[in-house]
């Protein structure tokens, strides 16, 4: 038995692997087998719908399955869906479709990893015992929301015990538990960082979860919800799948521990990311890589479908500044045309766009008919790319970390990056200042130096700036609202112009 497949276990079809446990034995012995992945990263363009994906995940299985049909030792490591949204029909499954799917999709599309719901019992436990608090006088006010996998409206603010409790129901993966876990590389980093939830106040003082909960139990109750699960795809291709969707109200990125075991154990590593180049792919950038020091991309492919691309002319730059913005990171980019049925006559036309934009040849295919092997034979360029940085190279390119700016001067920066938006216009909701001192004297409360956090911008997946339709110099960002995640290391910046997730549309 080989030392990975001691740390598997496996329930039918699904596995499950103790991560932690597998690299902590890699660390400890040196002269254990263990490659050096490099990551690839999948991306996209920002959808028309907001409910509508790009084709990530299709494209990702595809992309999988063709390099290993070309000899190379591929993954990918895909990001555990949302049943809300999902199981309602609203948009396709996170486990691609067609020919470019996943064996037993429905494990992953109906949520019976389990994993969501340990997390999102684990977090409810928190509150339940800061309830129990608050009946003792030890809390005055709750601030920790319970968690939901559906997506109900009705349960986003509500008032309890006749009025005198306010509570607040977020989704699974926008949980402050799930972004714990997802950056959690040990243990004890786990239980650190459930400790240092705050849960609530007692007279405006913040009360950590570790002053009304035993870490370890809650841990106990998470479970092997922090462990990835193995999959296949259709072709019999290795895929791991960890942690949360949505980019647009948290991190939206696979768990760092399902990345780096993947990078152990295989040659390329696909990493999805949610939405577009200005959520998933800035999250990944900006907060896995540079302050949580995960593996800077060797190559990005920036997923998107022909209507989303040319259809709309006030937002057909859209898609260029993705691929640049990467560029310009040091990132190649390769644009990865989405074909659906009967676009394929277009295929001339946008190769003629791509060369027109100055875009290195697209990969292209209807992936869902015909899968890898749309693919197969597109990927010289692709490879040749993915092979040639060195770790040393990669390292290279990582930007310094945030560490001595201002909250405000990361989000500046973030935004003059990622979404073309200058210093000058952006602007400040009257709200803004307000919860920012607001949040900076509870995080300084609890010990924390509020510049020392990791901005997290939360925005529409719809739209980059306030108004994309609008003229380049006339486009602006707004910020809203700041909010404190003290066990993530994360502070939220509330941006543009929609927040939230829509409810699901059975289509």
């Amino acid at each position: 038995m080989s030392t990975f497949e001691s740390f598997v276990s496996a329930y039918g079809p699904l596995s499950k692997i103790d991560a932690f446990g597998y690299l902590s034995s890699l660390a400890n012995d040196p002269a254990a087998p263990r490659k050096q992945g490099k990551v690839v990263l999948v991306t996209a363009d920002t959808p028309l719908k907001a409910s509508r994906g790009e084709g990530k995940t299709t494209a990702t299985v595809a992309l999988t399955d063709a390099l290993r049909a070309r000899g190379i030792d591929a993954t990918a490591v895909l990001r555990q869906p949302s049943m809300g949204i999902t199981a309602a029909g609203s948009k396709g499954g996170a486990s691609g479709g067609g020919k470019a799917s996943l064996k037993n999709p429905e494990i992953a599309d109906w949520g019976l990893f389990g994993e969501m719901m340990r997390i999102a019992t684990a977090q409810n436990l928190i509150v339940s015992l800061a309830e129990k608090a608050l009946e003792e006088g030890k809390l005055t006010e709750i601030l920790l929301p319970r968690v939901s996998e559906v997506p109900s409206k009705s349960l986003r603010s509500i008032a309890v015990a006749g009025g005198k409790v306010a509570e607040k129901c977020v989704l699974s993966p926008t949980s402050e538990m799930m972004q714990i876990v997802t950056l959690s590389r040990s243990v004890t980093e786990l239980k650190n960082r459930i400790n240092a939830l705050i849960v609530g106040t007692l007279d405006g003082k913040p009360v950590t979860a570790s002053e009304v909960a035993d870490a370890d139990r809650i841990v106990t109750v998470l479970g092997d919800a922090v462990q990835p699960a193995l999959l296949e795809t259709q072709n019999g291709s290795p895929i791991y799948m960890h942690c949360g969707p949505f980019a647009n109200v948290s991190i939206g990125i696979p768990s760092l521990i399902s990345v780096e075991m993947a990078c152990a154990r295989h040659d390329i590593v696909f990493v999805e990311a949610g939405y577009g180049t200005d959520m998933g792919a800035q999250k990944w950038l900006d907060i896995a890589a540079r302050e949580y020091g995960a593996q800077w991309p060797v190559a990005a492919v920036v997923v998107t479908r022909a209507s989303t691309w040319r259809d709309d002319p006030a937002l057909q730059w859209r898609y260029p500044f993705h691929i640049q913005r990467l560029e310009n990171a040091g990132v190649p980019s390769f644009p990865l045309l989405n074909l659906w049925e009967g676009e394929d006559d277009l295929l001339p036309s946008l190769r003629e766009h791509a060369t027109e934009q100055g875009f290195r040849d697209p990969i292209a295919g209807n992936l869902f008919r015909d899968g890898s092997d749309a693919l197969v034979p597109q990927l010289d360029d692709f490879i040749a790319a993915v092979t040639t940085p060195s770790a040393a190279d990669l390292a290279a390119m990582v930007p310094q970390s945030t560490a001595g700016q201002t909250v405000v001067s990361k989000l500046k920066d973030i935004i003059a990056v990622s979404y073309g938006v200058p210093a000058e216009r952006v602007l400040e909701k009257e709200t803004f200042e307000p919860s920012l001192a607001a949040a900076t004297k509870l995080a300084a409360d609890a010990g924390i130096d509020i510049d020392k956090l990791v901005v997290c911008p939360v925005k529409s997946p719809a739209t980059m700036t306030d108004n994309d339709a609008l003229p380049a110099s006339e486009r602006t960002v707004t910020l809203k609202k700041a909010e404190v995640h003290a066990g993530a290391g994360l502070l939220h910046v509330n941006l543009t112009t929609s927040l939230t997730t829509a409810m699901p549309k059975i289509v």
